[in-house]
């Protein structure tokens, strides 16, 4: 199968371009004849206000976009990323040839112009089923009120023209969480399935999580992120006998330097090789987050790991990281909650447990085959148009 996929790629690379890279390798190592058409938000200050004022509709690149399809004729078109450089003119080139397009929705940008649900550090449903310009009040894309009114226009603009509605034959949710708010926005219910990512397998553990004293946090240091939250809960519970280590970079970084807590290690950022040796010799990992996550990668590897995942109860992460049991969710931002839960820890049957099923979840739902089979039924409905 011929497959053109469009991404936008970010500044600092992040999840989404991760998984974008990763479907595409895993389509060529199967097979598949994939193309990618991708555009690369400026960086430059006089360059970006060019680029963001074409955000609502980008003519150049739906006219780029053509082209490629002119020449490698696909037999579908998957779109990743839109914002804000590529814009989507790009998904209404390929409609107007009649390509089915799928569109993988890694954040909630198409009704959400901070992308994230999130304002002041909390979770935000203002916009939920409601226009998106709220945003500009509190200016919720980069705390700017230009850039988050070019982000509203971009999605009223589009709203109003059907460029999502009538240009997009399947959009791809990552969570039946994520899925529920597209739902509330008004999105058709038989436009959205839910497709989990996928992550490689690291290997077996060579010993049962509760042989490790390490509990590992994995992430960029923010408050969104529910670091700080961590990191006094851990002062406070002071668990036994282990030690947190913290992987990452960000803000709160210098700050966690300069005021050491007993019993915590930064280790700053890791490569990829490193963060697996990690999550393979530790005995669970905490996901202390305060947002609406999509689906982040790092609860997908610690699954692969084997290692259990102690999560806050809130939106996507609630969703994955209980499927091991109520008793691994704990409060999002509330450090006595997770000063208890912490304490759970210390028990090693809970964690062998834990690390033995998330292990079993990993290889029935988000191995590369599991992963393959899913795009290959997705991109073979999509040119037969099943359900439209």
């Amino acid at each position: 199968m011929r497959v053109l996929q469009i991404h936008t790629r970010y500044r600092q690379r992040g999840g989404e371009d991760a998984v974008a890279d990763n479907e595409r390798r895993l389509l060529a190592e199967s097979g598949h004849e994939v193309e990618l058409w991708e555009a690369v938000n400026a960086e430059s200050a006089l360059e970006t206000v060019r680029d963001l004022a074409l955000a609502p509709w980008n003519p150049r690149a739906g006219r780029d976009v053509a082209d490629v399809i002119a020449r490698h004729r696909p037999d579908v078109v998957h779109v990743h990323n839109t914002w804000f450089a590529a814009s989507p003119s790009v998904i209404a080139a390929a409609a107007r040839v009649g390509v089915p397009v799928v569109m993988t929705l890694h954040n909630y940008r198409l009704f959400c112009a901070g992308g994230e649900l999130t304002r002041a550090g909390s979770p935000c449903e203002i916009c939920v089923g409601r226009g998106p310009w709220s945003a500009v009040r509190y200016g919720c894309f980069r705390d700017s009120r230009p850039a988050s009114a070019v982000s509203a226009a971009t999605i009223s603009f589009n709203r109003r023209r059907g460029t999502w509605r009538d240009g997009v034959w399947r959009f791809v949710a990552l969570t039946d969480f994520a899925r529920g708010r597209f739902l509330d926005a008004g999105f058709e219910p038989a436009q959205v399935e839910v497709i989990p990512n996928f992550v490689g397998d690291p290997g077996p553990r060579e010993a049962p999580p509760s042989s490790s004293d390490v509990v590992l946090f994995v992430g960029r240091l923010t408050a969104a992120k529910g670091v700080a939250t961590l990191v006094e809960a851990w002062r406070h519970a002071r668990p036994q006998g282990l030690t947190l280590r913290i992987a990452g970079t960000g803000p709160l970084e210098q700050h966690l330097r300069d005021n050491p807590t007993p019993g915590v290690e930064l280790l700053g950022w890791l490569d990829a090789d490193a963060m697996r040796a990690e999550m393979l010799n530790a005995r669970a990992l905490v996901f202390p987050s305060e947002w609406y996550e999509g689906m982040p990668m790092t609860l997908l590897e610690a699954f692969a790991a084997g290692l259990g995942v102690l999560g806050s109860r809130i939106g996507s992460v609630e969703e994955i990281v209980g499927q091991l049991g109520e008793g691994w969710l704990t409060a999002a931002g509330r450090v006595e909650a997770w000063s208890r839960s912490l304490q759970a820890l210390t028990d090693d049957q809970l964690v062998d447990r834990a690390g033995a099923l998330a292990r079993t979840i990993y290889v029935e739902k988000h191995t590369e085959s599991a992963a393959l089979a899913r795009l290959e039924s997705l991109y073979g409905r999509a040119v037969r148009r099943e359900g439209c």
